[in-house]
C-alpha cells in the first residue's frame, strides 16, 4: 500500500490528521463523513476520500447525517439540508459509490452510527469546519475511533490554516489576502472528484446497521413527504419557498452571473436593486463551493489569476 498523501492533490495546508491511528487496509471500505461540505463537486474532503479509495482499492461510502437536537433545528433548516440529500441520492443512485443519508428521528438516536461504520473502514475522512457545534462533534468522535481520521479544509479559496496570524479587523485580513491569495486562486479542488478511474462497487450495508439507523426515505427527502412533521424540531419556522441542494444552488449561481453580476459592483449594497448574488443559503449549508462561485465569475468576466502578475506566463516579476 502506498500513502495516499504522496499522490493526493489536496494541499497539505488543507489536511490534518485528527486521530493518528493506523490506516487499516484489510477493512471493507473508505468512509467519508460529510458534515459541512454537503456537495459532490469542488470538495477537497470528498476528493481526499476518493484518493484513499483508489489507493486502497476499496469502495467509498458517503455518510451524510442530520441531527435533530442541535440549536435552531427547525423545518426551515432541516428542509434545506434534506433537499441536498435528495440531490445526492439522485446523483449517486446506480453509481459505484455508497450513500447513506441518515436523519435522526429523536435526539441522540444517531449515537454510535459513525463508530459502527468506522469499524468497517480503512480510513475515515471528514470536513474541517471550524464553526457551530461541528468541532465538538469531531472531538467527541475521536476518542471512539480505532482508525485514522483526517480532517480536510474545503471552506474557501484561502486555507484556514495557511497562516497562524490572528486578524482583529476585516481590513487587516483583506490586506493579508492581497499579498497571499494569488497562488491559491489556481489550487482548486477537482470539479467532479468522483469522475475518473472507476471505484470498486460499494455493497449494501449490513441489515443490523440499516435496522438501527435506516437511510432517509421519500417521506423525508421528498418535499411533499410528511416525515418532516414527525420530527421533534421547531415547526413554527417554516421552510423557505425555494429548494436547497447543490442543483438549485448552481442554478442561482448561473442566474446571478448572467443577469445580476454586471450590476453588483454599483448596486450590490442597495436592497431594492436586486443586484446581490442570493447565494448565501447554499454557501452556508455547504451545497455550493466558493471555488465554484469564483470560477463562474472569473469565466464570465474573462479574468485569470495571471493578470495579477502582469505577465502572460503568470510568473511574478521581481
Amino acid at each position: 500500500m502506498s500513502d495516499a498523501g504522496s499522490r493526493s492533490e489536496v494541499p497539505p495546508e488543507r489536511l490534518r490528521v485528527h486521530v493518528d491511528r493506523p490506516v487499516r487496509p484489510d477493512r471493507a471500505l473508505v468512509l467519508y463523513w460529510m458534515i459541512a461540505y454537503r456537495r459532490l463537486d469542488f470538495n477537497f474532503a470528498l476528493q481526499r476520500a476518493v484518493d484513499w479509495a483508489r489507493d486502497l482499492d476499496r469502495p467509498l461510502l458517503v455518510l451524510e447525517p442530520l441531527r435533530c437536537g442541535y440549536r435552531w433545528a427547525s423545518d426551515r433548516h432541516h428542509r434545506f439540508v434534506l433537499d441536498g440529500m435528495a440531490d445526492h441520492r439522485r446523483r449517486l443512485e446506480g453509481s459505484r459509490v455508497g450513500y447513506h443519508p441518515y436523519v435522526e428521528p429523536t435526539p441522540g438516536a444517531g449515537r454510535g452510527l459513525l463508530e459502527t461504520l468506522a469499524r468497517r473502514a480503512c480510513v475515515v475522512v471528514t470536513d474541517d469546519w471550524p464553526c457551530f457545534f461541528l468541532p465538538r462533534v469531531v472531538r467527541a468522535a475521536a476518542s471512539a475511533l480505532d482508525v485514522r481520521l483526517e480532517l480536510v479544509d474545503s471552506n474557501g479559496l484561502y486555507p484556514v490554516r495557511a497562516t497562524d496570524r490572528v486578524f482583529n479587523t476585516a481590513r487587516s485580513f483583506r490586506r493579508h489576502l492581497q499579498g497571499e491569495l494569488a497562488p491559491w486562486m489556481e489550487r482548486f479542488p477537482r470539479e467532479h472528484p468522483l469522475v475518473g478511474d472507476p471505484l470498486p462497487q460499494a455493497g449494501p450495508l449490513p441489515r443490523e446497521i440499516l435496522d438501527r439507523w435506516p437511510a432517509a426515505g421519500p417521506e423525508l427527502l421528498d418535499p411533499a413527504g410528511e416525515g418532516l412533521a414527525e420530527l421533534p424540531i421547531d415547526h413554527d419556522v417554516p421552510p423557505v419557498p425555494f429548494r436547497g441542494g447543490p442543483g438549485p444552488g448552481a442554478e442561482v449561481l448561473a442566474s446571478f452571473v448572467e443577469e445580476r453580476l454586471g450590476r453588483y459592483a454599483a448596486s450590490g449594497s442597495d436592497p431594492d436593486a436586486d443586484a446581490t448574488s442570493g447565494l448565501s443559503p447554499w454557501l452556508h449549508f455547504g451545497h455550493l463551493s466558493a471555488h465554484a462561485v469564483f470560477r463562474a465569475v472569473a469565466e464570465r468576466e474573462g479574468w485569470s489569476p495571471d493578470r495579477l502578475s502582469g505577465r502572460p506566463d503568470g510568473k511574478r516579476s521581481g
